[in-house]
C-alpha cells in the first residue's frame, strides 16, 4: 500500500472569491469540474478542492488554530512578497525554525490556515 498524494477539500462560502485567492496568493491554476459548486486549484503536485458551502460555518468562526495544509515550497520569499503585495492575511512571516525549515503562515478569506515551508 502506498499513499500517493493528498488533496485538501475545503468548504468555502464564495467559490469565486476563494478560487481567486488561490490564484493570486498561491499561484494556482483553476479548473471547474462542476461550475458554481466545485473549483480545483492546482499548483505543482498540489490540488485544493474547493466546494461551495454557503450554509456551512466558516473556518474563521470555528476558533480552531490548526492548519489545513503544510505546503513544502521553493521560493518562500517570493510567496511572502506576493502575499504582502496582495494584502493577504499573513499569520507568520518567513521564520527559521529549529527543525531546519523556514515557515510562513497564511489565512484564506474563509479562515483556512496554511503553513508554507522551505528547507534551509
Amino acid at each position: 500500500m502506498t499513499l500517493l498524494r493528498a488533496d485538501p477539500v475545503l468548504a468555502v462560502h464564495d467559490l469565486d472569491r476563494a478560487a481567486e485567492w488561490f490564484t493570486r496568493i498561491l499561484n494556482c491554476t483553476v479548473t471547474e469540474p462542476d461550475p458554481g459548486n466545485w473549483a480545483f486549484c492546482s499548483a505543482g503536485s498540489v490540488t485544493f478542492r474547493l466546494g461551495r458551502c454557503p450554509e456551512s460555518l466558516p473556518a474563521s468562526d470555528l476558533g480552531d488554530h490548526s492548519y489545513i495544509a503544510y505546503l513544502t515550497v521553493a521560493g518562500i520569499d517570493e510567496y511572502h512578497r506576493r502575499a504582502l503585495a496582495e494584502g493577504a492575511d499573513i499569520l507568520k512571516p518567513p521564520t527559521i525554525e529549529p527543525w531546519g525549515r523556514r515557515e510562513m503562515g497564511l489565512r484564506s478569506p474563509d479562515g483556512h490556515r496554511f503553513m508554507l515551508s522551505e528547507p534551509l
